[in-house]
């Protein structure tokens, strides 16, 4: 049954799921209680909302709509409503299932994901979705179907070529940002890449939020379809696309946690490859113990995993397992993360050698893959690439392409305010370097969100320092964040120093 509602915009921003406030005593009149799911429709637009009742901020006859809603909808004064209620979502049922530890099928999973995509399942359900996959592994099969459903959920891209191609790094180590190195390296050389990456989850910066400081990131399926037309590569955010969009939701309810299962984080990458078309991708997996994946038992299991995946959808693989706790690059923080970025491209004095050679060696592995390269002539060819220039002239084109400055220098790279420096308490070798410290500092300084700040380590794994000489750099916007930061190295070191 259908009834009608004034909507009265709310000048407060939840940033959570839609969420919606109602008169409690109407409420009850319709038998509706806090939580339950309404759909609100007004002319052509249609919202799915969670309830919540008031007796003083909405009066009888109003529905109070919070900002997340009407900031991005036309809501034109004195709009009249149409409110009905919806029955508890069927995906909760399979939520419970899996749950109770018994197995989903491709149905289940694509109810799951159709719900969230779509605002029916709640952030707070969501979650208890993102917990059972904690409870056990998902088998093969389930992994397939997960990935098929979560592909199919949302728009699946097309693209006119044979070959389309990606590298994808999993995260957790502090710095590299080879994807925005190498992308540039092989869209240069010919090949398609339509890259989409997401935001950061544990660590201080994602590449999306990186190529944010040079360029917009935020495009819709036709406007990526026209960049990559255009220069042959893009470098974009998936949430901003309707590519697996259950995913960028479960990401949100994932990050105050820092935590990603393995499992979701296979089918996450997974999904949206499927879904722009890729038919060749590298993996680059770093492992350590203070990275995402902290040894080589679990890397090779989910290399497994990974080519398991890939030979169901026809896309040839390579999964490159690096052994690693060293950050890769200097920067830490987006604009400090970009600023490096840069400095490889435009081949400055002063870049950083381990971004450089590492993108060049992952450039090398997909050029071979797709055949390209000849084996063992992949990382000439891209090594050729970034030093004649052209590497650097694709990613301009992908820049402008995007709506940013193209001929940016890296020192056109603005900085955090506020920053101090850290030296060495004594002189040595540095025989460590803790990965998770780096990224939990870099965080306390504010990054990703803000951008400006982050780390800069003056120095790296096997450097011999002298007492007194920096070590690493803070950028923060206020001296309150350089504060905090200093109280986080009381018990968190970034380096050791041996003899």
């Amino acid at each position: 049954m259908s009834y009608y509602l004034k909507i009265k915009k709310l000048d407060i921003k939840t940033g959570q799921s839609n969420i919606v406030l109602l008169n409690a005593d109407e409420a009850m009149h319709y038998g509706i209680k806090a939580g339950d799911k309404i759909r609100i429709t007004w002319g052509k637009q249609s919202v799915i909302a969670e309830a919540n009742t008031t007796h003083k901020r909405v009066k009888s006859g109003q529905i109070g709509l919070y900002k997340d809603i009407w900031e991005k909808m036309k809501i034109s004064p004195n709009i009249i409503a149409e409110i009905e209620f919806i029955e508890r979502a069927k995906s909760i049922k399979a939520i419970k299932k899996r749950l109770l530890g018994k197995k989903l099928n491709y149905e289940d999973f694509y109810q799951i994901f159709s719900d969230i995509s779509n605002g029916i399942l709640t952030r707070t359900e969501t979650t208890y979705f993102v917990a059972s996959s904690f409870i056990r592994d998902y088998d093969d099969q389930e992994l397939y179907f997960m990935t098929k459903a979560m592909a199919e959920t949302g728009e699946m891209l097309k693209f006119p070529h044979k070959i389309v191609v990606d590298k994808h790094s999993v995260g957790g180590l502090a710095g590299n940002r080879t994807t925005m190195v190498a992308i540039p390296i092989l869209a240069s050389l010919g090949l398609i890449i339509p890259k989409t990456s997401s935001r950061a989850i544990t660590s201080p910066a994602g590449t999306s939020d990186t190529m944010e400081v040079l360029a917009p990131v935020s495009f819709n399926a036709v406007e990526l379809k026209k960049i990559v037309k255009k220069v042959g590569g893009c470098l974009v955010w998936g949430g901003g696309l309707n590519l697996a969009p259950a995913d960028d939701k479960i990401l949100n309810v994932s990050y105050p946690l820092s935590l990603e299962p393995y499992d979701k984080m296979l089918v996450s990458i997974m999904a949206k490859k499927v879904a722009t078309g890729v038919t060749h991708l590298v993996i680059d997996m770093p492992v350590g113990k203070t990275t995402k994946i902290p040894d080589m038992k679990t890397a090779k299991e989910l290399e497994r995993k990974f080519k398991y995946l890939a030979r169901r959808f026809n896309i040839k693989i390579k999964v490159i397992m690096i052994q690693t706790e060293d950050p890769i690059g200097m920067g830490v923080g987006p604009a400090l993360e970009a600023r490096d970025v840069l400095r490889v491209l435009q081949q400055k004095d002063n870049y950083p050698a381990d971004l450089a050679n590492k993108s060049i060696h992952l450039a090398g592995e997909l050029l071979e893959l797709c055949g390209k390269a000849k084996k063992g002539d992949g990382a000439s060819m891209a090594w050729k690439a970034l030093e004649s220039g052209n590497a650097w002239k694709k990613m301009q084109e992908i820049i402008k392409a995007q709506g940013g400055k193209s001929d940016i220098d890296p020192n056109d790279i603005v900085l955090a305010a506020h920053k101090k420096y850290y030296n060495a308490p004594k002189s040595g070798r540095i025989i460590f370097t803790d990965n998770k410290a780096i990224n939990t500092i870099a965080r306390i300084l504010g990054a990703p969100a803000d951008k400006l700040a982050g780390i800069y380590l003056n120095k790296e794994f096997d450097d011999h320092v002298k007492k007194g000489e920096r070590l690493f750099t803070l950028y923060a916007r206020t001296k309150e964040r350089i504060k905090l930061a200093d109280k986080g190295l009381e018990k968190l070191k970034i380096f050791k120093i041996g003899k």
